[in-house]
């Protein structure tokens, strides 16, 4: 069942015809450290090199997605949570221009640990992202959503707004384990909350061809879920916190490195499905 990941020939997306409504990627894993946020950044970042137009929306309260668009969460006016719990607020206020052409922010920081108390009482509490999103859809071909490392109230909201899972796998055992759980929770907001959301696919991520262990787990990731695997393997690098800490994307701060290209590879697949 292994592949040479090195050496996948993944064709170029296909040109736009019009922009919007965008299609609404959620990155979901509620095991931490599993490259969710890199994931976000480093997917959402490569597909403006193919022409798109594409929000980040920060869905964690650790606003690490932020920090890694060089962004100090804790000097943001207005982030997310004021998009979520003030019906004044509007979401083009709300919007951050990042350095990348053509790949904007919805920012957020340790406020939004608190919608979450906030929203349980409200009514359509599940909807608070989509009526926040509705505004701009049509201006942004993918939204990408990087939600918290659990299965609340917030990571629900991303679902139901969400037109497409990805979920981002550590190749390790234990990361194994948790995958059934929130296939289990997609396939309930899918019937109650969002007939149109389906897992796009499985990213491998963190992998080292140089150990067993990392090989073994990638071959039972494949055989568990099959075509749903992302060809583009994740390799582990340096290059990644690197990226993080200069607050920039890895396809612009180490532009011909293997991390870049992979996502460049990735973005390609995820347009292509």
């Amino acid at each position: 069942m292994a592949v040479n990941k090195d050496a996948v020939d993944i064709p170029m997306p296909p040109e736009l015809s019009s922009h919007g409504p965008a299609r609404i990627i959620s990155m979901v894993n509620q095991k931490g450290g599993v490259g969710k946020t890199t994931s976000t950044v480093s997917l959402g970042a490569a597909m403006t090199d193919y022409g798109r137009r594409v929000l980040l929306v920060d869905f964690d309260p650790q606003g690490a997605l932020s920090v890694a668009l060089g962004v100090n969460p804790n000097e943001i006016d207005l982030t997310v949570y004021n998009l979520l719990t003030d019906a004044e607020c509007h979401v083009g206020d709300v919007i951050i221009n990042t350095n990348v052409p053509n790949l904007d922010l919805l920012p957020s920081n340790i406020d939004l640990s608190a919608a979450e108390i906030q929203l349980v009482s409200e009514v359509g509490r599940e909807y608070a992202l989509q009526r926040a999103l509705a505004p701009i859809k049509d201006d942004y071909d993918v939204i990408l959503i990087d939600c918290q490392p659990s299965l609340g109230l917030l990571t629900l909201n991303a679902l139901t707004v969400s037109t497409d899972v990805i979920i981002p796998m550590e190749t390790e055992y234990f990361a194994l384990r948790g995958v059934a759980l929130l296939k289990d929770t997609i396939d309930k907001v899918a019937s109650r909350l969002n007939p149109n959301l389906r897992i796009l696919g499985v990213l491998a991520t963190m992998y080292d061809p140089r150990t067993l262990h990392s090989r073994e787990v990638l071959e039972t990731v494949q055989g568990a879920f099959g075509d749903q695997v992302f060809q583009t393997v994740i390799h582990r690098t340096v290059k990644f916190p690197d990226a993080a800490v200069a607050g920039e994307p890895i396809t612009t701060f180490a532009s011909s490195s293997s991390g870049a290209e992979a996502y460049r590879q990735l973005a390609r697949e995820v347009l292509a499905r």
